[in-house]
């Protein structure tokens, strides 16, 4: 391990997708080192996340709700590797944050449910803060509603047993959450700009997010959107898993 105190984790199949995926969460964070664990390529070593106190988990095109017989080794073995980090997480390893694919390992994890009712189009969407996540230190400065980058075709239907709700919307109503003080999620992706986005709408331009025609309408809305508040909640992250 360096001396980076946060640990960005892969579940991208996609290397182009995951290399630019680890540069948007270091400079979100705005971090001068961070450490990789690609579990697409490496499984879980529980001792890998020693010594780390915070760790951020990218998305990917892997769904919970893909059927079982569908699903390849790979990603039984992602699947699983983020149970077993979320559980670390959760019983006083680091903190994690994990993002939109991996709200569904959690969810499922922890008792809740995941479902393909709640599916967001491809660009910005305006999510409403709880008064929860209004008091949570993790969204300090962010407004009641903000603009974030979603691309997702499954999302939480029913919050784990002790989940706190933090973030929501009409098109899915579960945006945020919380368990205890050490496992966050988020369905919206904080961490991309306009251009990094529009950049990954590229490489996944054919994997059903959208229609594939409809590539430079899609890309103008999206570099049209201001997501400053989303980019805000990951400098609370790094700042408060930096001490």
């Amino acid at each position: 391990m360096s001396d980076a105190r946060i640990l960005y984790v892969c579940a991208r199949p996609q290397r182009v997708a995951a290399d630019a995926e680890f540069a948007s969460f270091r400079r979100a964070m705005g971090l001068s080192e961070l450490d990789e664990l690609d579990l697409v390529r490496t499984p879980l070593d529980p001792g890998r996340i020693r010594g780390y106190t915070g760790v951020v988990v990218g998305g990917s095109p892997f769904n919970v709700t893909d059927p079982e017989a569908t699903k390849t080794d790979v990603q039984r073995r992602v699947e699983a590797d983020l149970e077993r980090l979320a559980s670390a997480c959760a019983g006083g390893g680091p903190v994690g944050l994990f993002t939109c694919y991996s709200i569904g390992v959690v969810t499922r994890m922890l008792g809740g449910t995941v479902s393909r009712a709640y599916p967001e189009d491809t660009g910005p969407a305006e999510v409403q803060m709880t008064d929860a996540g209004l008091a949570d230190p993790l969204f300090a400065g962010l407004p009641d509603t903000f603009t974030a980058l979603t691309a997702h075709k499954e999302g939480t239907e029913a919050l784990p047993p002790g989940a706190v709700q933090l973030a929501t919307n009409a098109p899915c109503p579960v945006q945020a959450y919380r368990v205890g003080e050490r496992v966050y999620t988020t369905q919206f992706h904080p961490e991309p700009t306009p251009a990094d986005f529009t950049a990954r709408m590229v490489v996944y331009r054919n994997d059903g997010y959208f229609d594939a025609g409809d590539f430079d309408a899609v890309a103008d809305r999206v570099l049209t959107a201001t997501v400053d508040a989303p980019l805000t909640m990951l400098r609370n992250f790094a700042s408060r898993v930096a001490v």
